[in-house]
């Protein structure tokens, strides 16, 4: 990934952040000389020694868990938001008509070894965890959980799935938010996008310009 300095992202609470906000990751794999790409959502847990571990399921179906073997090197992206950005929005835009449309957006690349767990157990287990996590900010009155449905149903169902785990050897996360620009030309992008509801990118680019005010003072 391209990652000039003022872009690259190296707070690990931030990093962390926009994994467990954006779970759904793609799982890029390469096998037998071609490039792959799934889209799947993750679980993601941070390690206290290393960068942590993500896991996963894909169907039986799929030949992804066939294509690869444990010990494979793998790529997961994790987007988090993104803007486009008006030259307008820039107040200095209007004194010196020296600035021109760009994106603006946060990434994490987690860079692992996969492992394929054909494990009964292991699926359960991941299953239910990801429903608990994810019913839970569904707004449900009464949650979805796993013993909702005979247990005959989810045999058959967890059968057609197989686990991956992911052991991440390395982080690497750019979070482009113009912060190589003056205060003010940080914050007017800022305030044009909470003013369009895009609360993601708008919040993390006045964090990125109350932080360079601070470093100033």
């Amino acid at each position: 990934m391209y990652l000039p300095a003022q872009t690259e992202e190296t707070r690990l609470d931030e990093i962390h952040r926009v994994i467990k906000e954006h779970p759904f990751g793609i799982l890029v794999t390469q096998a037998g000389g071609m490039l792959d790409a799934n889209h799947i959502p993750f679980e993601f847990e941070p390690g206290e020694d290393g960068p942590g571990q993500l896991t996963a399921h894909v169907a039986r179906a799929n030949s992804i868990w066939q294509a690869l073997k444990s010990g494979d090197e793998v790529l997961v992206i994790f987007r988090g938001g993104d803007a486009y950005i008006s030259p307008t929005w820039y107040p200095s835009k209007h004194e010196l008509h020296r600035q021109v449309p760009t994106w603006n957006y946060q990434v994490v690349h987690a860079h692992g070894v996969i492992t394929i767990q054909d494990d009964e157990r292991f699926v359960r287990g991941m299953v239910a965890r990801l429903t608990r996590t994810h019913e839970a900010t569904a707004g449900n009155e009464k949650p979805w959980k796993m013993t909702d449905s005979e247990p005959e149903f989810i045999d058959a169902l967890l059968k057609a799935i197989v686990g991956i785990e992911i052991r991440i050897t390395s982080l690497v996360a750019k979070s482009k938010l113009g912060k190589h620009k003056d205060v003010r030309d940080i914050e007017g992008p800022a305030d044009a996008l909470k003013a369009r509801h895009e609360t993601e990118i708008s919040c993390a680019m006045a964090q990125a310009a109350a932080q360079k005010k601070g470093a100033a003072a």
